[in-house]
C-alpha cells in the first residue's frame, strides 16, 4: 500500500507540472475562454484544462499503476476516455452543437457496455428480490452515464467548482468502494484514487482566481470518469448500491434536475443554457464567488457524509435518512429560488400547516 500511496503522490506532482504546460498549449492553440453574457469571469482564460487532469491519470493508470489494473478493462476504458476527450476538445476550440457533444457522448458510453462490458445487469428490490434487467441494462447504462457525464459539466461554472465537487465525491466514492461495496478487486478504488490525485494537482491552478479552466475537455471527461467508476458498484445493484452514488453526487445531480424542472415549468428547451443553476442562485444572493464555491464544497460533503453513513445504517434506517434529505434539499432548493421564486410548494405546505393548527 505504501507503494500505491508514492504513486498517487507522484501522479498529483505530474498533474502540477502538466497544468501550466497545457495552459501555455491553450493559449497558443486559441482555446481560450472570452468574457460573455453566460460567463462569471471578466477576462480571457485558457481552457482545455482537463487534458493535464487526462494525461496525469493515463500515466498513472497506464505506467506508475500498470500492475494493478487488468488489461482488457484498462484498455477498453481508455477508448471511451479518448472519445470524451475528443469531443471535449473539439467543442473547446470550435464549439459543437449540443446534439454534437451529445453523439460524442453516446459513443463513448457504448463502448463502455460493449467493449468493456461495464453494465448494470440486476437490481435487488426489498421483498420482491434480483429482478434480471436483459434488455432495459442497456438504456439504463447509457442515461446512468449520459446523467453523470452531463451533470458535472452543468455545473463547471465557477472557478474550481466541478474540480472540488468532483475531488470529493471521488474521495467518497473510493473510500465506500474500498471499504462497503463488493467489487470484484482493489483496482476500483485505486483507479479512482488516481483520478482524486490528478484533480489534486490540477485544482490550486482552478480555483478562484483561476489561470486556467477545465473546459469541456475537463468536465465531460471528469463526469464520464465518476459515471464509469461508480457503475463498477451497480453491476448487480441494490436500492443502496444505487442510493449511494447518487447522494456522493447530490449537488450535481441535484443541478441537473432542478434545471430541467426549471426549463420545462418556463416552456425553455431542456438544453437550453441559463444562469439560474446553484451557484448563479447563491451569488445573486449576494455571496461572492469564493464563497459561492466553499459553500457548495460545504454541501457536497454533507452530501458525501451521508452517503457514507449508509452502509453504517439498518434498512430502514437507510430509508428514513434519504426520505429526510431529499425533503431538506427540497426546502433549501425552494428557499434560494432554484425553480423559480414563487415556486415553493413545500413550503407553501408547510406555512399553511402551521396557520391553521
Amino acid at each position: 500500500m505504501f507503494n500505491i500511496f508514492v504513486k498517487l503522490f507522484l501522479t498529483v506532482f505530474i498533474a502540477a507540472v502538466l497544468t501550466p504546460i497545457v495552459r501555455r498549449i491553450a493559449i497558443k492553440v486559441g482555446a481560450v475562454d472570452d468574457p460573455n453574457a453566460r460567463r462569471v469571469n471578466k477576462i480571457p482564460i485558457p481552457t482545455i484544462g482537463g487534458l493535464a487532469i487526462f494525461i496525469a491519470f493515463t500515466f498513472s493508470t497506464f505506467v506508475l499503476l500498470r500492475e494493478q489494473f487488468p488489461t482488457p478493462i484498462l484498455y477498453s476504458i481508455f477508448l471511451g476516455e479518448a472519445i470524451i476527450i475528443i469531443t471535449g476538445l473539439l467543442d473547446d476550440m470550435i464549439e459543437l452543437s449540443p446534439w454534437q457533444k451529445l453523439t460524442g457522448m453516446l459513443l463513448a458510453a457504448l463502448v463502455i457496455y460493449y467493449v468493456a462490458q461495464i453494465r448494470i445487469l440486476t437490481i435487488s428490490l426489498p421483498w420482491i428480490g434480483k429482478i434480471n434487467l436483459g434488455i432495459w441494462g442497456l438504456p439504463l447504462t447509457i442515461l446512468w452515464i449520459l446523467a453523470i457525464t452531463n451533470a458535472i459539466n452543468l455545473i463547471d461554472g465557477l472557478d474550481g467548482l466541478a474540480t472540488g465537487v468532483s475531488l470529493i465525491a471521488l474521495l467518497t466514492m473510493g473510500l465506500i468502494a474500498y471499504f462497503f461495496l463488493n467489487v470484484d478487486n482493489i483496482d476500483v478504488p485505486i483507479m479512482i484514487f488516481a483520478l482524486v490525485a490528478s484533480l489534486i494537482g490540477f485544482l490550486p491552478y482552478n480555483f478562484h482566481p483561476a489561470s486556467i479552466f477545465l473546459g469541456d475537455t475537463g468536465s465531460l471527461f471528469i463526469g464520464f470518469m465518476i459515471s464509469v467508476l461508480s457503475l463498477q458498484g451497480l453491476k448487480n445493484a441494490t436500492v443502496i448500491s444505487v442510493v449511494m452514488p447518487v447522494l456522493v453526487l447530490g449537488v450535481p445531480i441535484t443541478d441537473t434536475f432542478y434545471a430541467i424542472i426549471r426549463r420545462l415549468l418556463n416552456h425553455r428547451p431542456i438544453m437550453e443554457a441559463d444562469k439560474h443553476h446553484l451557484h448563479h442562485r447563491l451569488m445573486q444572493m449576494g455571496l461572492t464567488h469564493r464563497q459561492t464555491v466553499i459553500a457548495i464544497y460545504g454541501i457536497a460533503l454533507i452530501f458525501s457524509l451521508i452517503a457514507l453513513l449508509l452502509p453504517l445504517s439498518s434498512f430502514w434506517g437507510s430509508i428514513a435518512l434519504t426520505v429526510a434529505v431529499l425533503i431538506s434539499l427540497e426546502i433549501f432548493v425552494e428557499e434560494i429560488g432554484l425553480i423559480g421564486p414563487k415556486r415553493q410548494p413545500l413550503l407553501n405546505l408547510i406555512r399553511y400547516i402551521i396557520h391553521n393548527k
